[in-house]
């Protein structure tokens, strides 16, 4: 029997219980979603009692995101806009003093660096270069500043690169010549610049190469961001993430720790030689003495535990904090003591926060409801961070390192949710493959009414290491099916994050096994324990991985559902390993190459399984995605034709492996819920 479990949103439930629907509601939307402000990159000022963060709203007319800056006190009380151009201002930095707050912006017609009095003033400009400035922090001592560019590795100084592209932008021939991989990475092609690292003074003045000749990344690409960076704590060196594979790049993930001195005096010299797999994140301890990072242990494999890693100085020991402790945590935090590093990880279906004593590697929870992410210390001995849910954007939040005494400091999409009804969510569990236990979601439709069935979304996550956990999503939302009328079931697979490693590991070389059997098992049990899910009308609809196991689905479960939707899915696993870009993933799924394990690719390849579908499928792709390649999505489209199968194809020619863009997001919705109420109506549409 499945097991159901209330979600345990006690703490979410007390600090968003202004956010409940008005009487005036309606069932939330699309365009509600895109309404929804979005809070990120938190920064709390030197002496803890202000909170300066970005908010992203959404430009239907322009068809893009804006981001201005606000501030709070970390009580919550004194809230204020501190930017309001129309370009975007973001990335938020304080000086030590708590005077200035450094910040990019886009309204000089590119990205550079600007300072703005936190005592009132206007925001004056402090980088005029050629190039956008990216991943901005500020030294210790408030002197001197670090940002990124995008140049060319052999060039010393920046009009080297400037002049370099507008050469080629003034060639006829439009040709590039590439002699190693990559070629293109996520949604770029390549063009022979890195992402370097510069220096330069706060007030201004030229920015000094701290990586000269490296031909690396840094941050690392695509998603590496400023918690690659960090000071050392007299402020004279710079520690950085970056890969320096060479040609083995695109299948290596030997990410290292590497040093520089900022007056540069000598070459950048590696910290982490030792270990062949990822090491990333540095963070130094409030004396100084100390050096936290998080590292992997295997080489060629993304989805490997992060261990915290504490190492005495640079060059000292290193020991792991916590051995035993089965979760990956993916940020760190010192107590002002030094004595505890709090960090957060995925954990059974939330992103919790945890206590980590340093001494011992006794682990603590701090918090256990929501999506908790960007923790910080607060004035008080508090922590803040921004914290969402099934019900609920991410607003900022703080709480004692106890967990006590939770406290919103933020209420920005308040009135927005309560001009919206949504479902109420559940977490179960059920025996899974081999008897595993699993777990997954069930969101009630808004308006919920137990006398009536209901059809069903059946949402299938990426990854493969990944979680519908109870969070906010702005692309796969369980409330905008909720919002028209739909159930939604969500299984946490073998090979999902957050229920240990081994669980996570499960999946390599076994992709369309245990997988398979969780979701044929977990909906099983879903419509069992809730006996309003219509068992006869339900869609299965899944990106990225998901869409690999819809295109599975369609051969290897072909009489289970009424409709399916696939998006940027892999059709064939053995082309699609020539096709993507960071070989590494697949080499370490399938268990080496096509041609060194051919069987791998083979296994479970839906391709294979084409001459079984016959249930209804839309199929969506972008054009800029380099992961999936579109023409996976293309392929699955014309099978899906060729067998006389009522099929869609939705093309973004502007979408990466995301659908980004507010009003392709409105379509894609739009495209997505026609599809599922076609073929879940009473009369189904031929």
């Amino acid at each position: 029997m499945p097991l159901r479990v209330r979600i345990a949103l006690v703490l979410p439930l007390l600090l968003f219980a202004p956010a409940l629907a008005g009487a005036d509601s309606h069932p939330l939307t699309v365009h509600d979603l895109l309404a929804m402000e979005r809070l990120s990159e938190p920064q709390v000022s030197p002496d803890g009692t202000q909170v300066v963060f970005t908010v992203r709203s959404t430009d239907l007319e322009a068809n893009r995101g804006r981001t201005d800056l606000w501030l709070v006190g970390t009580d919550g009380q004194g809230l204020r806009q501190l930017t309001t151009d129309p370009a975007g201002d973001f990335g938020a930095r304080w000086s030590p003093d708590g005077k200035t707050i450094y910040f990019l912006s886009t309204r000089s017609g590119s990205s550079q660096v600007w300072r703005l009095p936190v005592a009132g003033g206007e925001p004056q400009q402090v980088t005029d270069l050629p190039l956008d400035v990216a991943n901005l922090i500020v030294s210790p001592d408030g002197s001197r500043l670090v940002y990124s560019l995008e140049v060319f590795p052999d060039c010393r100084d920046l009009s080297c690169t400037a002049d370099r592209l507008a050469e080629r932008e003034a060639r006829p021939a439009t040709g590039r010549l590439y002699e190693q991989l990559f070629v293109r990475h996520w949604d770029t092609w390549k063009d022979g610049r890195r992402s370097h690292l510069f220096v330069q003074p706060a007030a201004s003045g030229t920015p000094r190469l701290l990586m000269p000749e490296m031909d690396v990344d840094a941050p690392t690409k695509p998603f590496g961001g400023v918690e690659e960076l960090a000071f050392t704590p007299d402020g004279k060196a710079l520690v950085f993430t970056a890969k320096d594979a060479g040609r083995e790049e695109a299948w290596s993930t030997n990410y290292d720790l590497w040093v520089v001195p900022l007056d540069g005096s000598a070459a950048p010299r590696r910290l982490t030689a030792g270990n062949p797999a990822w090491d990333t994140q540095p963070v130094f301890s409030p004396d100084g003495r100390r050096l936290a990072y998080l590292a992997m242990t295997r080489p060629g494999f993304e989805a490997d535990r992060f261990r915290i890693m504490l190492r005495e100085g640079l060059d000292g020991a290193d020991r792991e904090v916590a051995p035993g402790w089965d979760r990956s945590p993916d940020a760190l935090v010192w107590s002002r003591d030094g004595k505890t590093l709090y960090a957060t990880a995925q954990d059974v279906g939330q992103k919790s926060l945890f206590a980590i004593d340093v001494a011992t590697g006794k682990v603590r929870t701090i918090v256990n409801e929501g999506m908790v992410n960007s923790p910080a210390l607060a004035a008080g001995g508090r922590l803040l961070f921004l914290l969402d849910h099934l019900r609920s954007p991410a607003e900022l939040v703080s709480v004692r390192t106890d967990g006590s005494d939770p406290v919103r400091v933020t209420r920005i999409n308040d009135a927005r949710l309560a001009e919206v009804r949504m479902g109420d969510g559940e977490q179960m569990s059920f025996a899974g493959a081999e008897g595993d236990t699993v777990y997954a979601y069930v969101v009630k439709p808004a308006d919920f009414d137990p006398a009536r069935k209901y059809p069903v979304a059946f949402l299938v996550h990426g990854g493969p290491q990944g979680s519908f956990s109870n969070q906010w999503h702005y692309r796969w939302s369980p409330q905008v099916y909720a919002g028209r009328g739909y159930a939604v079931v969500m299984v946490d697979f073998h090979g999902s994050t957050g229920y240990g490693q081994a669980f996570t590991d499960a999946i390599r070389g076994d992709w369309g096994g245990k997988p398979l059997v969780d979701l044929q098992k977990g909906l099983a049990a879903a419509i069992e324990a809730y006996p309003w899910l219509d068992g006869d009308r339900v869609c299965a609809l899944g990106a990225s991985y998901g869409g690999y196991l819809i295109n599975w689905i369609a051969g290897a479960w072909p009489d289970r559902f009424r409709c399916l939707v696939t998006h940027d899915g892999n059709l064939d696993e053995r082309f699609a390993y020539y096709a993507t870009e960071e070989l590494w993933f697949p080499e370490w799924e399938h268990g080496g190459t096509p041609w060194t394990n051919p069987e791998g690719y083979q296994k479970h390849n839906p391709v294979d399984l084409v001459g079984n579908w016959k249930t209804p499928m839309l199929i969506v792709h972008g054009g800029q995605d380099f992961r999936v390649v579109d023409t996976g999505g293309l392929a699955s489209f014309t099978a899906a034709q060729r067998l006389g199968i009522p099929s869609q194809l939705l093309y973004f020619p502007d979408e990466n492996h995301w659908v980004l863009k507010p009003h392709n997001s409105i379509q894609w919705h739009d495209t997505v819920l026609d599809w599922l109420d076609r073929w879940t109506g009473e009369t189904v549409a031929e």
